[in-house]
């Protein structure tokens, strides 16, 4: 096993409110696909990495408490977690170093998820 993680899932109540956050906050574009009984929009992966995606429909509801998925940063988390707010979310916890593993911040989605940034500047 190369990675404990393969796949992650953040689940909506508003889809659309949920995909344009997570656009702006990550200055990309997420690419949307409908199920018969569901929505997705994935998140772009590089070279077959971890993947993930906003979710709607599936049973799943957003939780403020219980597993944190650590998203991935960047250079600087900084840049990503100063979007947080104007996107609509809340910062829980700012960018707060972790010694030699570099540094973290916690916040709120607009959808109530916590959802974590992580990077080594």
């Amino acid at each position: 096993m190369s990675n404990a993680i393969n796949w992650f899932e953040l689940p909506a109540e508003n889809f659309d409110r949920a995909v344009k956050f997570y656009g702006q906050v990550l200055a990309t574009e997420l690419q949307p696909m409908d199920f018969p009984e569901m929505k997705m929009a994935f998140f772009p992966t590089q070279n077959n990495g971890i993947g993930g995606c906003v979710t709607h429909g599936n049973g799943n509801k957003p939780q403020a408490e219980g597993t944190l998925v650590y998203l991935n940063g960047g250079e600087d988390l900084g840049v990503p977690l100063s979007r947080v707010e104007m996107a609509g979310g809340k910062i829980l916890m700012p960018k707060t170093g972790i010694g030699e593993n570099g540094f973290m911040a916690i916040f709120l989605d607009t959808e109530g998820n916590r959802v974590a940034f992580h990077s080594m500047n």
